[in-house]
């Protein structure tokens, strides 16, 4: 009999097939003592399986290319983090073997993560996965991992590291369920790069019988178990229709009225220019630079460096508008040169533009690297600072660019209430706004971006999140100056038309999203979408908004 299960989904699609799970978690070690004499030979294997897992994770983010290539580099860097390496000697100097240090190191470390406010508890899967990569090393036994298969599955996993995320083969895995996770996860944002339908904190997923047929919609976030003939044949005609929408819908973006509304591309580096330009986007609304400081977190990459980066992406967009992130350091991307190790609050501390404000030389070198990258090309290039708090960040962020010699237009991210509710103010020192709604999600309701038990926290259709996007639009348009959305709120179709009723005058995403969200704008009028925006503010909970907004939408 078919029941139906609810999570969130986060990458869009239809998958039908066989249920197949990840490979079990490496088993505990045995706690058992060495003699003093092996406790350098112990200390070798341990260091020799950390770099060997360091060096396998970087390679399969060269593989992986784009935001893979970013995360799996983070992933690499964590594998030797010198103050998690030194706890494992230690242990191993009293007597621990090198796989019983490295497994005690790392829950010690988990320990530390959460006692600091568990802001990097979205990071757990990806620390474990490390983990539990070094031990089967240092144990010779297969790693866990994504299963083996000669047929199409559906995969499901209590959560997916990055390093099985990033290289799913989208011919074999139909789509994928996890357990834990959220909207912006590693997990999430992959998948959606990928174009595999997608569906996380799914409660109970891996109670899921392997070989079990499901149906998952990760439009809906709806996982059918044991579907009806009926329902795959409704799952397969919606999915028919909406790919046959996609390839009719082409151009700028625009609604049906003809309201103009640019549809921009997340990047994270050269790599994932390529998609963004096959999809169709108007420009890049979001470039994130950290993925040229992960190289070496020892140091800043060198002027020279960065400007040959920024050039390969701004060449790919002659006329088109490209909006630059500056460092996003701290939190969740910490780099040794810049960030302080001991902060009890990362999230709450020293990150994005105040990091940068306390090293100005980092700042000045990267702006001035993104002048000299845009000299001589048609591009319309527009640099933007994170975690702006005030008009005071504004104006320290905009004396920078112009010290820079920046001939850009210069803009501050929206990701702090304080930002949303002084909008005005502080555009009297920037051009443009960029809403980051992930983290203003975050910040909002103190709930962790990455911490699955409090998703629905994270949902950007929360109306309570929808009247500060209101508050920052209503801000750019009494100035005369734009106000985007570049944070995964834009990736979702519904809630783009939303936006754009809330008076956005731009969505930026990752390029797989932009068919979808170009379809669906061109069916709805601007009023229409102003309807649908009223009805979801006036809403109480995320799900109520989705609802009124959908049902303004569908005329009923």
């Amino acid at each position: 009999m078919e029941t139906t299960l609810r999570g969130v989904g986060v990458s869009h699609g239809v998958a039908i097939g066989e249920v197949r799970h990840m490979g079990t978690a490496v088993l505990e070690p045995p706690a058992k003592q060495i003699p003093a004499q092996e406790a350098g030979r112990e200390q070798g294997r341990a260091r020799q399986a950390v770099d060997a897992v360091a060096a396998d994770l970087m390679a399969r983010g060269n593989l992986a290319g784009g935001e893979a290539q970013a995360v799996l580099e983070a992933q690499a860097m964590m594998a030797q983090d010198p103050e998690l390496m030194a706890d494992v000697d230690r242990r191993i100097a009293v007597g621990s073997t090198a796989e019983r240090a490295v497994y005690d190191a790392f829950a010690a470390y988990r320990e530390l993560l959460a006692g600091a406010g568990e802001y990097l508890a979205g990071r757990v899967a990806d620390l474990d996965d490390v983990r539990n990569r070094i031990v089967a090393r240092l144990l010779g036994v297969p790693m866990p991992g994504v299963p083996d298969s000669d047929h199409p599955y559906v995969l499901v996993a209590r959560d997916l590291a990055p390093a099985d995320t990033a290289l799913l083969d989208p011919s074999l895995v139909l789509g994928f369920v996890t357990e834990e996770g959220g909207p912006t996860s590693h997990s999430a944002i992959l998948a959606r790069a990928l174009g595999v339908p997608a569906v996380v904190a799914l409660p109970g997923a891996v109670e899921l019988g392997e070989g079990t047929v499901v149906a998952v919609d990760g439009s809906t976030g709806e996982v059918f178990v044991h579907p009806s003939e009926e329902r795959k044949t409704e799952l397969a005609a919606a999915a028919a229709e909406r790919r046959a929408a996609l390839a009719a819908s082409t151009g700028p973006g625009a609604t049906a009225d003809g309201h103009k509304v640019p549809l921009l591309a997340n990047v994270g580096g050269p790599a994932d220019v390529p998609a963004a330009v096959a999809a169709g986007a108007e420009g890049v609304g979001l470039f994130r630079t950290e993925f040229l400081f992960l190289d070496d977190s020892e140091r800043a990459p060198s002027e020279e460096k960065q400007i040959a980066a920024y050039r390969q992406v701004l060449e790919a967009f002659p006329e088109g508008r490209v909006v630059v992130r500056v460092l996003d350091a701290g939190a969740d991307k910490p780099l040794a040169f810049l960030t302080p190790a001991d902060e009890p609050n990362p999230a709450l501390g020293v990150r994005g533009l105040r990091t940068l404000l306390d090293h100005p030389d980092v700042l000045r070198t990267q702006l001035t690297a993104l002048a000299k990258a845009a000299e001589g090309l048609p591009v319309h290039l527009e640099v933007m600072a994170p975690m702006v708090a005030d008009r005071a960040d504004a104006r320290a962020f905009a004396d920078a660019c112009r010290a820079a010699g920046l001939r850009a237009k210069f803009g501050a991210m929206v990701e702090i209430p304080s930002a949303a509710l002084r909008a005005r103010s502080i555009l009297r020192d920037v051009e443009f706004l960029s809403l980051g709604t992930n983290d203003l999600a975050q910040y909002t309701f103190a709930a962790d971006r990455q911490v699955g038990a409090v998703s629905r926290l994270q949902d950007p259709w929360q109306p309570a999140l929808l009247d500060l996007v209101a508050l920052s639009a209503e801000a750019a348009r009494a100035e005369g100056k734009s106000c985007g959305v570049c944070g995964e709120a834009a990736s979702d179709p519904l809630l783009a038309c939303v936006l754009t009723g809330l008076g956005v005058t731009s969505l930026s995403m990752g390029a797989a999203s932009l068919p979808y969200v170009r379809a669906t704008l061109a069916k709805f009028t601007l009023a229409q979408c102003e309807r649908a925006a009223a009805a979801a503010r006036a809403a109480d909970s995320a799900e109520e908004a989705r609802s009124a907004a959908q049902g303004v939408l569908s005329g009923e």
